[in-house]
């Protein structure tokens, strides 16, 4: 299995052919919730049903869907296949192993569609995540492998601290406050995440893997349903980035925020378009979102609890 993915755009013509021979399968079906936007989900493969179910609010049959995502495998193919048709929002992704990239490119396609739709109250999503810490709440964005889930879960270990999102969430821009929104009803996450945090061993027993050793989780139960939440207001920001020799950490300016956001892929590699004007569009989110919070670069490369020390030093200025 390859370790990233490259999405080809495909034309309407071509789409339709495709959702021809689809259709006539007999895929699994559902209907998702993913921040107001209907996802329906097609699969040939029990097993990304099942996490699919566990991993998104369901959305009502009534409802017509706004985006399309197929998973499926062919005959004598093991060759992974991401085919986006960007007018209907519908993503064909053929021959992958891996749930943690349908849902991923999931949560991509409605991060398109809110793009894409004007609003006075336009949404834009952040792949990152967000710990609450009494309704004001801190976001942590890096690049993969930084330590997000670790640092994310290491704050999570002080009960005063609340879930809402390990991976990715929705922001909206209201007059001063910037409202943050969970993306998923469960999370999904790796096994080896007591490796740092031996504290959530026991919670982990019992989960059922798949084949990258990650487990839907019910956050309900991980944590208890007083520390789940599914919005708060974001008062701080930490970047983070792994480099010998850098300071361990350091306040940014929004314009510095903006570049190393533009140099990383604004941390997402799950990102359905590339296109100049959807460029613009994520540099003028981040600008507008980054002149509104206090912003840190944290530097990971320290041990995960000399890193987390100095999170919770920053989250303590959570006003």
């Amino acid at each position: 299995m390859a370790e990233r993915y490259e999405v080809r755009i495909i034309s309407q013509v071509q789409k339709e052919r495709l959702m021809a021979r689809l259709h006539s399968a007999g895929l699994h079906e559902w209907k998702a919730a993913i921040h107001g936007t209907c996802v329906k989900f097609f699969t040939d493969s029990e097993s990304f049903k099942g996490m699919w179910e566990e991993n998104f609010e369901p959305m009502p049959e009534w409802i017509r869907p706004h985006a399309r995502l197929f998973a499926v495998s062919r005959p004598g193919s093991r060759v992974l296949s991401v085919l986006y048709e960007p007018l209907s929002k519908t993503v064909i992704v053929q021959d992958c192993d891996y749930y943690g990239w349908i849902k991923s490119i999931a949560l991509a396609l409605v991060a398109d569609f809110l793009e894409d739709v004007p609003s006075e109250h336009r949404r834009f999503s952040v792949h990152g995540s967000f710990v609450d810490c009494g309704g004001r709440g801190v976001a942590i964005i890096g690049p993969p492998k930084s330590g997000k889930t670790t640092l994310t879960y290491g704050l999570l270990l002080d009960e005063r601290n609340n879930f809402l999102t390990d991976d990715w969430f929705f922001v909206r821009l209201a007059g001063r406050e910037t409202l943050a929104f969970s993306a998923e009803k469960n999370s999904y996450i790796g096994a080896d995440l007591a490796q740092n945090w031996p504290q959530f061993a026991k919670r982990l027993e019992g989960a059922r893997r798949d084949n990258r050793e990650r487990a839907i989780i019910d956050v309900n139960r991980f944590f208890g349903e007083d520390r789940v939440r599914t919005e708060s207001t974001l008062k701080l920001i930490v970047l983070l980035t792994r480099e010998k020799g850098k300071p361990a950490l350091r306040k940014l300016s929004p314009q510095e925020a903006v570049r190393f956001m533009a140099k990383h892929d604004f941390c997402n590699p799950h990102q359905l378009v590339r296109t100049r004007a959807k460029l613009r569009l994520r540099k003028k989110f981040f600008r507008e979102l980054f002149a509104r919070s206090p912003l840190y670069l944290l530097n990971t490369i320290e041990t995960p609890a000399v890193s987390l020390e100095r999170l919770k030093k920053l989250t303590r200025q959570i006003d």
